[in-house]
């Protein structure tokens, strides 16, 4: 047996590099960089023929499973603000590494249009859709209800579940039975956070909505089914936290670290693919690092 296949990967670790980004941020701008190319998977074909839209697919989560589904055989749309350009094009290079086709959507899932918009583009391109992976999201701490505005409310809630809604209805009518929805949770939405009540209620609305939407939909052979992380490592945090707690993010799990997008992005393809979870709709997934108590 190879060296490599008995040596467990080491991941990067806190202490990080004290660092702040103002919101959305780049990934490009990480240090150490995330990880998303997952050298250690290899594929099977499992989305061979499909194509799938990911919103926040420039960077974090949604680069690491644009890239795995690229690599079971999907072409991937892209959905993204449009100040995440450059990272935005780094993933269209991965998805294209792997030999499949990318298209860069750029805009705001806040907007009923854009969400339509996305979702025609997509089809026109690819000429059908398989796959819709909701998966962008707003973050902005604060330290009390009395702290957190009514424009914050409003603009969370409509980037983290209106926005999940909007895509979905636009995606049904090209869905066609086989195809699947994967909704981006978090541990926040099972176990709240106290400086995070916008974020934390859209995740517990997001894990209800995978639930009902997959009863909704289970007839017409369309799966519904929710990953829903602990700490990842991404622009996400990096763009919220003060930079003395981002050196220590994820360092609280059993583990001691947060994951790595590449360690989340298989279970986007396992809820994607039929020949792993035909059976399986309404699920929400916790990746946690140990975590046991959640839900």
């Amino acid at each position: 047996m190879a060296e490599t296949a008995r040596t467990q990967r080491q991941e990067p670790t806190p202490p990080f590099p004290e660092q702040h980004q103002e919101p959305p941020g780049l990934e490009s701008h990480l240090t150490p960089r995330p990880r998303y190319q997952a050298p250690r998977y290899k594929a099977a074909d499992k989305l061979a023929g499909k194509t799938a839209l990911i919103t926040g697919g420039d960077s974090g989560i949604g680069r690491a499973a644009a890239a795995l589904y690229a690599r079971e055989g999907a072409d991937v749309a892209i959905v993204f603000l449009p100040q995440e350009q450059s990272d935005a094009e780094e993933t269209r290079r991965a998805v294209e590494a792997e030999g499949r086709r990318a298209l860069l959507i750029a805009g705001d899932v806040t907007e009923p249009a854009f969400c339509r918009e996305a979702v025609e583009r997509t089809v026109r391109e690819f000429g059908k859709l398989d796959i819709l992976v909701n998966n962008a999201a707003f973050q902005q701490s604060q330290p009390s209800l009395e702290d957190l505005s009514d424009e914050q409310w409003d603009r969370t809630f409509k980037a983290n579940i209106y926005g999940y809604f909007r895509l979905a209805k636009a995606a049904l009518p090209h869905l066609p039975a086989g195809g699947a929805i994967v909704n981006t949770g978090s541990i926040t939405g099972l176990e709240g956070s106290k400086q995070l009540l916008d974020y934390s209620a859209t995740k517990g609305a997001i894990h209800a909505f995978t639930k009902s939407l997959a009863q909704s939909l289970v007839e017409r052979g369309i799966r519904v089914n929710c990953v829903a992380p602990g700490p990842v490592w991404t622009p996400l945090n990096p763009s919220d936290k003060p930079a003395e707690q981002v050196a220590h993010f994820g360092e609280g799990q059993p583990i001691g670290r947060p994951a790595q997008p590449e360690e989340v992005a298989p279970a986007y393809v396992f809820f994607a693919s039929e020949a792993d979870s035909s059976y399986i709709t309404g699920e929400v997934l916790t990746l946690l690092g140990g975590e046991t108590t959640a839900g």
